[in-house]
């Protein structure tokens, strides 16, 4: 049997609100403009529902409350309720990351408290879009944590289906298994991985991207020498893993200090 395809509103999104944790907001796709501000994902698919909506006569409002660092019951226990009182139709929960890097991480209580989170904003009559994780088999940091990242896919589709969600099938995107994908972290995305991920959720809300490459590997890539991937390593290591290291040692966050790049929901502007 078919899968069924996903159909988008017969009157375009007008008010997007994304709340999550530093995919959202969009680590390592620099602005232009900026460098400590970012585009993401996130924002590039309110372009490109911003194009539908002023094809058809609409204006879309946006706003974006993810912040990096953030655990889930950050998103759904603060950001959640902000975004609700933006009064959105179209909602993007994505979080859950950091917590399944902690050692003592509880996945059926993750599960639990995603599925509270996205009941209550379908009670709202806002439509969700959910984010599968990636598969990690081939991460050096993540690879340890393969099968939560797997279980915690298989609790997404389960929420999705019960509730009616959009999902971004990350986990199944050809492109993400390569490495050029992915910035120097190793964590976050470039800014071509975030705009195939914003390529992603454009599909999954059912619509047909401009791109109809935006599934496709890319081409594949001449190998490394030993020596250059055991130098790249020890960069990365000294580099992102030590200070990374350094603030779960000392119970610190990325965002510690930060807050929302978009708190308001305002007209998008090319």
């Amino acid at each position: 049997m078919s899968p069924t395809l996903p159909h988008p509103p017969h009157t375009p999104w007008q008010r997007y609100v994304a709340i999550g944790d530093s995919f959202t907001e969009g680590m390592c796709d620099t602005h232009p403009d900026h460098d400590d501000e970012y585009i993401g994902w996130a924002d590039r698919l309110a372009a490109l529902l911003h194009q539908v909506a002023a094809r058809e006569g609409h204006q879309l409002d946006y706003a974006n409350l993810a912040v990096r660092g953030r655990l889930l019951t950050d998103i759904t226990d603060r950001q959640l309720p902000a975004a609700l009182a933006l009064e959105p139709d179209l909602v993007s929960l994505v979080g859950g990351g950091n917590d399944i890097l902690r050692p003592n991480a509880d996945m059926d209580a993750l599960a639990h408290q995603l599925d509270h989170a996205v009941r209550t904003i379908r009670a709202t009559g806002a439509d969700v879009i959910l984010a599968t994780s990636t598969d990690t088999r081939g991460a050096p940091l993540l690879r340890h944590v393969r099968q939560r990242h797997a279980l915690h896919t298989a609790n997404i589709w389960t929420i999705a289906r019960t509730h009616g969600c959009h999902v971004i099938d990350q986990w199944g995107m050809r492109p993400l298994q390569d490495l050029r994908m992915w910035a120097p972290d190793r964590i976050h995305m470039t800014p071509e991985g975030h705009r195939r991920v914003a390529l992603a959720a454009f599909a999954a809300l059912g619509y047909t991207p401009d791109d109809p490459d935006w599934d496709v590997p890319l081409p594949a890539a001449a190998p490394e020498t030993w020596t250059t991937q055991l130098r790249a390593d020890r960069e990365w290591a000294r580099v992102h893993v030590g200070p990374w290291v350094h603030r779960r040692l000392t119970g610190r966050s990325s965002g510690d200090t930060r807050t929302a790049k978009r708190p308001q929901a305002t007209p998008y502007q090319d």
